[in-house]
């Protein structure tokens, strides 16, 4: 199979009103996950990359030079408001820092608004103010200079206060006559300059909570239907000023006008039709409340007039040729200003809200007949007291212009420009100072209100440069294939013991039915003889099964997991459990015949069982006991003499540097691994040639902002003190690191215990090779922000990047290979083995598309490391061999007592099969035949047998004896 998936784009015929509706339908058919992997590639010649402000938030200077007030100077001074936006980020005062930052960011546009009342300040022309003009004229010459575009917004939410105080404002139809004299005068003084325009800013948030809910100026809530009214008006006035442009002002200026449309995106709570048609009349309320007059046929949609009947105005005829087509592209306005915020359960209409951008923009695509898209508001927020760190601004960032861009290539949607949303930091409308949503941190507190790139800045600039996100080299899959003796594997944290024979457990004497239909019925009251023989490891059905569903992997090697409170209960190794541990010697046993590698784990730790034996795991101290070290090395020794001929790969413990383990417990573990290795180098190497090592847990740790230094410490401390803690002590300098030391050394802690040189000389080099499990990737950065996991005792934020696939941890390929050579980089050519990784999925998937790509693309990394990078990789194992065992990570599922065969098992078989990925046309890997068990090994692995002794009587056949069966579970394999 491929790294990547191939998207078919379908083109749909000419749109009409509902084929929206076939949007969700079309997003649950494509290909998971492979269509949420990240896309690398790069947006269109001539992409419009765009940042954006709104006059009220950032333009300050309220009553400066002629200004009159805005609803919103008036708003904000009533209720229970606490500040106001007189100053904002004073913009009007800062016009150069502005410019600077617009320049900095390598934008083609800015979208700014004008101020309706510094311009006019009673609403009308006859108030006109040359003053407020002449702003907007040297702010647009300077945008000129430095070869930027303006995007201009005649109206955003800032009414001169004196058209809503004499007229009411939008309530009244007079509006469109003052509003249509308003564009004509803005066309007419910077048209010139000008070729976007957008009329009227989200027009949904004027109507609905400004005059419905009243959440924002002019807080108007008395009249439920007021707000449709309001929708009305606004849209005639929007309609009568892109008829003022068309008439007199394109033919010249060459420009296009639009009205800025607002929505939330919503995802059924149902996969029934009636769920989908409820999402289509939410975005009918919201988005299609202004945008089917636009842009189909100049009324509202049917479900808006169906379920508000009179309540909702209805246009004549005339109106309504006159509203359609008055826009000349759409202009979408998407993120915090609406999304989560001033959507209500009113118009969610019991469905799921979420924040998908790409599905917006094909339903909106699909809904008005493929216009040319340009989004001109998106982004999201952080609280007010984050500086110039915005890690979640930065990722949301991220997503949203990666959504965009997935909508291009492979969506074929015609989006053409995109705006980052804001500039600047600024009075956020009615969240107030509680929010930032800039790019730039602004200073409010400083009299130059200074303005800083916070680092989405910086991110947004580098996208804007590469103009999207191009494919590197490391991004690409690799073709090669790994050693001959590579080690394929699978992992279980533990098998199923059966301690009881079952192959001969039956003793009963049945009938045979021989001449009727050959029923076996039992006969009560009859037993056969005991058997008086010993136990064989053909006995064990529970082995047979288990070797034969790895064997049927096509792995070399199986690894798993012994118990140590169940090998000696006691904790005295001279009364081990012999019959557990019989079981352990014939698995190990069967493993070898079926020509599978067994490797052992002496001890799993988990935080929630210890498995210490109850003598050790009742006491207080448990791991901290100064017995530990050597009652494990005690029982290290009997593994290694009971198991040892069989097994030749160990492992000590497996995932010591558990988060939950503290300092003092860890060194306990160490010095228990170090006598457990030393017992098998002295006592045991010589005679069965095996190796011994521990498995570390080593999920990568990568800086959120990789173009920042300061976030590259923070995670090479996360990698001290959850790798480096446990390996350098034994695959360095038998210490631990003096990062270690240092860091808590300047936080006064004295937990990490010291080493004596007698324990030095003990745990260093205590290894055979160096193995690791690894299932994810962790971003950190030494910002502090409330939303994400922050650990103050390493002073570290835990965060996700919102574009990588999820479940639940996060799948990030790129890890795995970044881990593996932090290993070479800090102990050079050691022997590496991947013991176990694997992906988290759904268990009722059984075709787990999401397992197949995670191996898929794992493995894939794996071979750069050791191709490209030169890393000694000796072997992987997939985690895990299924999921009774190891809950939703299994290769096999199971209902009730039927195993499935998933699909990802096939997919890893076909990698192993090929040892990698080799180069197609290429000679095949010339590899010497593995050795094959001997002929005697297959004695009693073939089954089910039945053994009979017959007596003739009466036409009917008594059956004495046992019999001996194998009740094979079903398997069903899917592809």
């Amino acid at each position: 199979m491929l790294a990547f998936f191939i998207f078919l784009a379908v083109t749909p015929a000419t749109g009409k009103p509902g084929d929206g509706l076939k949007t969700w339908g079309r997003f649950n058919r494509l290909p998971y996950p492979g269509d949420k992997a990240f896309l690398y590639n790069t947006f269109p010649k001539g992409f419009i990359w765009a940042v954006g402000t709104a006059a009220y938030p950032v333009e300050g200077a309220f009553a400066k030079d002629g200004k009159g007030l805005s609803i919103w100077d008036t708003f904000t001074r009533g209720g229970t408001r606490k500040t106001c936006g007189d100053v904002g980020s004073d913009s009007y005062h800062n016009v150069d820092a502005d410019i600077r930052a617009i320049q900095q960011l390598g934008v083609s546009h800015y979208r700014f608004s004008l101020s309706w009342p510094r311009m006019f300040p009673n609403g009308t022309r006859g108030s006109y103010n040359e003053l407020g003009t002449n702003y907007y004229r040297t702010l647009i010459k300077r945008l000129k200079k430095i070869n930027v575009q303006p995007v201009v917004t005649l109206y955003h939410w800032d009414l001169p206060d004196h058209l809503q105080q004499t007229l009411g404002g939008w309530a009244n139809p007079q509006l469109v006559d003052i509003f249509k004299d308003y564009a004509d005068f803005c066309f007419q003084t910077f048209g010139d300059d000008v070729k976007f325009w957008v009329t009227i800013d989200n027009p949904f948030v004027v109507a609905q909570h400004g005059y419905g809910t009243g959440v924002v100026a002019p807080g108007v809530k008395n009249d439920p239907d007021l707000r449709f009214r309001v929708g009305h008006n606004l849209l005639k006035a929007h309609a009568a000023a892109w008829h003022i442009y068309d008439r007199h002002y394109r033919p010249r200026q060459q420009g296009k006008v639009s009205m800025a449309l607002a929505s939330h995106w919503i995802k059924p709570s149902r996969t029934r039709l009636e769920s989908l048609q409820e999402c289509q009349c939410s975005l009918d309320h919201v988005l299609g409340w202004f945008a089917r007059p636009l842009f189909t046929d100049g009324d509202y949609p049917t479900c808006m007039k169906a379920r508000l009947g009179s309540r909702l105005p209805s246009f004549t005829q005339e109106e309504k040729e006159w509203v359609k087509g008055t826009a000349d592209f759409f202009a979408l306005s998407h993120g915090a200003t609406l999304s989560f915020q001033l959507i209500n359960d009113s118009v969610k209409f019991d469905q799921h809200e979420d924040l998908d951008l790409r599905m917006l923009l094909y339903w909106i695509y699909a809904e008005y007949d493929k216009p040319a898209i340009f989004v001109v508001q998106s982004g999201w927020y952080v609280l007010g007291n984050t500086k110039t760190k915005d890690p979640k601004q930065m990722f949301y960032l991220k997503s949203f212009i990666a959504e965009t861009l997935k909508s291009i290539i492979i969506d074929r949607v015609n989006v053409i420009g995109y705006t980052a949303w804001s500039l600047i930091d600024g009075y956020e409308w009615y969240r107030e100072y509680g929010i930032r949503r800039g790019l730039y941190y602004v200073s409010f507190n400083t009299p130059d209100m200074k303005r800083e790139p916070k680092t989405s800045a910086i991110f947004y600039k580098n996208v804007i440069q590469k103009n999207g996100f191009p494919e590197l080299p490391e991004n690409r899959p690799v073709q090669g294939v790994f050693p001959c003796d590579f080690a394929w594997g699978v992992s279980a944290n533990s098998v199923q013991v059966e301690t009881t024979p079952t192959q001969f457990a039956d003793p009963h004497v049945y009938l045979w039915n021989v001449s009727n239909n050959g029923e076996l019925i039992k006969l009560d009251g009859l037993i056969a003889p005991p058997l008086n023989r010993a136990t064989h490891c053909a006995d064990y059905a529970s082995i047979r099964q288990q070797v034969d569903e790895i064997k049927q992997v096509g792995v070399s090697h199986f690894h798993f997991s012994l118990n140590w409170s169940a090998v000696v209960p006691t904790g005295d190794v001279a009364n081990p459990n012999t019959t557990l541990l019989g079981y352990y010697r014939c698995f190990t046993r069967q493993l070898l015949q079926a020509n599978v590698t067994p490797v052992v784990t002496l001890l799993h730790y988990t935080p929630k069982h210890s498995s210490l034996p109850a003598p050790l795991a009742n006491t207080t101290n448990k791991w901290l006991s100064s017995e530990i070290p050597e009652a494990f090395a005690n029982y290290a020794r009997l593994c290694y003499r009971e198991l040892g001929d069989y097994v030749k790969m160990w492992i000590t413990l497996n995932e010591p540097n558990d988060k939950e383990v503290s300092y003092q417990e860890g060194h306990q573990m160490l010095l228990a691994h170090a006598r457990a290795w030393h017992v098998y180098d002295l006592e045991f190497r010589h005679s069965q040639g095996g190796q011994v090592s521990l498995v570390l847990h080593m999920n990568w740790v990568e800086p959120a902002f990789s173009f920042s230094r300061e976030d590259v410490e923070p995670a090479k401390r996360v990698l001290h003190f959850t790798i480096s803690w446990f390996a350098e002590p034994i695959f360095g300098s038998g210490d631990y690191p003096l990062e270690m030391r240092s860091w808590l050394r300047q936080l006064n802690s004295l937990e990490l215990p010291v080493f004596n040189e007698k324990d030095k000389k003990l745990v260093k080099g205590t290894y055979d090779f160096f193995a690791i499990s690894h299932f994810s990737t962790d971003l950190v950065t030494h910002a502090k922000e409330d939303s994400y996991t922050y650990t103050a005792r390493l002073e570290v934020q835990y965060m996700v990047d919102t574009t990588w696939i999820m479940s639940p941890r996060p799948v990030v390929p790129w890890g795995l290979r970044k881990a593996l050579n932090w290993v070479k980089e800090h102990y050079g050519d050691v022997p590496v083995y991947v013991m176990a990784n694997g992906v988290q999925e759904d268990p009722s998937r059984f075709k787990d598309s999401l397992r197949v790509y995670y191996l898929y693309n794992y493995i894939n990394e794996a071979l750069k490391a050791y191709i490209l990078d030169g890393v000694n990789l000796k072997g992987y194992f997939v985690y895990a061999l299924n999921d009774q065992r190891d809950p939703k990570f299994g290769l096999y599922g199971q209902v009730h007592e039927e195993v499935i065969v998933k699909a990802s098992l096939p997919n890893y078989r076909n990698l192993i099969r090929h040892n990698g990925f080799p180069v197609q046309g290429a000679a095949p890997q010339q590899c010497p035949a593995a050795p094959q068990a001997c002929w005697g090994c297959h004695v009693l692995v073939k089954g089910p047998m039945v053994g009979f002794l017959t007596l003739v009587g009466s036409g009917v056949l008594i059956t004495l004896g046992l019999i001996i069966y194998y009740t094979s579970k079903r398997h069903k394999e899917l592809y």
